[in-house]
């Protein structure tokens, strides 16, 4: 036995038990979705896809459906009975005509729909990863960022809602092929009605969502679903809010086909498009054992409990951002309207983010120094803290213990800023420990 590495992996289990989990990107799995992964589907091969057809019925009957699939590789009968359960559920969650459960991360997931729509130097107009985008959205560290032509709006300053004039005028200067709405530091909810009138405005114009971060509360329905206000295709993780295990997804609307036949290049057959720029496009052969594990979490997703879950991640949220904002703190937005909380620390306290981020790491809690909008310092040491609910949601804690962490926050401020011992961190993480012991992971349970 490598005891090692077995070590640390215990090692990190006790972290995760004694601690709080505040990154918003971040959450804790089943029992069964733990059991998934780590089965013996990770020693199959199954380059290529499942069959589509018979998808529309419920579980029983995608299983009943045995036709052979799209594969290159034989011993496939239930690597396909599997998958095909991952895509019916996914799309019955997402009001999707298709889904594809194969890439390996949202990354993963946003390249391969450029990669099924764009020609090298095509434009795609996204978020400002300054102003709470993505880094696959047009960061010039990226690789998409050296093929294709991006040009970012931004958000309201006062308001810290999208800037919709900004991205009309942008639309309509710069003629995209994608219009892109995604971030991983927003607070609000889009007008997707609003945005999706301009991309239909432009002629082939793609338009696409990255719900990475709020897929969970949209399965659970409190955050609307871009699908249903004409976006064409819907990519995310499977981690975050969903609760399921680390990986990508993309939904689509339109026509679904054979994916060893090339299509027309149109916006209907962008569900092929995207089948064969997954594999062999941008991916090789798929990571059953996870597929599995989001047919396992998308099961969990449909169920009335979920619905429940979500709600509580957004109260938990709202009552977070209030008690943050009653100890001081300076939160971008004024608060949130998802399950994620900016705070500007620089202005709040005097302190940088990664400054006070490392300070609650010695408490137990933990989150992430993230830029503001505008933002002049560094980026690892910028002037915010990125935070969010759904970890702690999934362990059962509610709007009691939102006040008690504001609070640990704000003192945990003042020791960085100078205004209380820094001995105060010890007992504090005494307090963290105990109360995160009451609330234990859901794969103790």
């Amino acid at each position: 036995m490598d005891k090692k590495v077995f070590d640390f992996i215990e090692a990190e289990k006790k972290r995760q038990s004694e601690g709080l989990e505040l990154i918003p990107s971040e959450n804790y799995v089943s029992r069964e979705v733990l059991e998934a992964m780590g089965s013996v589907l990770t020693n199959k091969y199954s380059e290529g896809y499942p069959n589509f057809e018979g998808l529309d019925g419920d579980d029983d009957e995608v299983i009943a459906s045995t036709d052979a699939g799209h594969r290159y590789y034989g011993g496939q009968d239930n690597t396909n009975i599997i998958e095909r359960l991952a895509i019916a559920r996914a799309r019955r969650l997402f009001h999707a005509d298709h889904a594809n459960v194969q890439p390996h991360s949202g990354a993963q997931a946003n390249n391969a729909v450029y990669n099924a729509w764009l020609e090298p130097g095509d434009t795609v107009l996204g978020m400002n990863l300054g102003h709470g985008g993505h880094l696959t959205h047009g960061a010039p560290v990226t690789q998409s960022a050296h093929i294709y032509n991006f040009i970012n709006y931004g958000t309201n300053l006062e308001t810290g809602d999208l800037d919709y004039e900004e991205i009309e005028r942008l639309a309509k200067e710069h003629q995209p092929k994608i219009l892109l709405v995604g971030y991983s530091a927003f607070m609000k909810v889009p007008d997707f009605e609003r945005i999706a009138k301009i991309g239909q405005s432009i002629p082939g114009c793609l338009l696409m969502a990255d719900m990475a971060h709020v897929a969970g509360l949209i399965a659970g329905g409190v955050h609307p679903n871009p699908l249903d206000y004409g976006f064409h295709v819907m990519t995310t993780t499977t981690h975050k809010t969903l609760r399921g295990p680390r990986g990508g997804l993309i939904l689509s609307r339109g026509a679904v086909g054979n994916p060893l036949r090339k299509p027309e290049h149109t916006l209907e057959n962008i569900p092929t498009l995207i089948d064969r720029s997954v594999f062999p496009g941008t991916q090789g052969g798929p990571l059953e054992h996870v597929i599995a594990a989001k047919a396992v979490s998308f099961y969990e997703a449909l169920q009335p409990e979920f619905k429940e879950y979500a709600a509580k991640i957004v109260e938990n949220a709202k009552a977070l951002a209030d008690g943050l904002k009653e100890h001081g703190f300076k939160l971008i937005g004024n608060g949130t309207e998802n399950h994620l909380i900016l705070i500007n620390v620089i202005d709040s306290y005097g302190i940088d983010g990664k400054t006070f981020e490392r300070a609650l790491d010695k408490i137990g809690l933990t989150l992430n120094a993230n830029s503001i909008p505008n933002d002049t310092r560094k980026p690892f040491e910028p002037s915010g803290v990125r935070l969010g609910t759904p970890a702690i949601t999934t362990r059962g804690l509610g709007v009691a213990e939102m006040a008690q962490i504001a609070d640990w926050m704000q003192k945990t401020a003042e020791v960085c800023a100078g205004k209380r011992e820094t001995a105060e961190l010890d007992a504090m993480r005494e307090e963290v420990r105990e109360l995160a012991l009451r609330f234990p992971l859901p794969s103790e349970k």
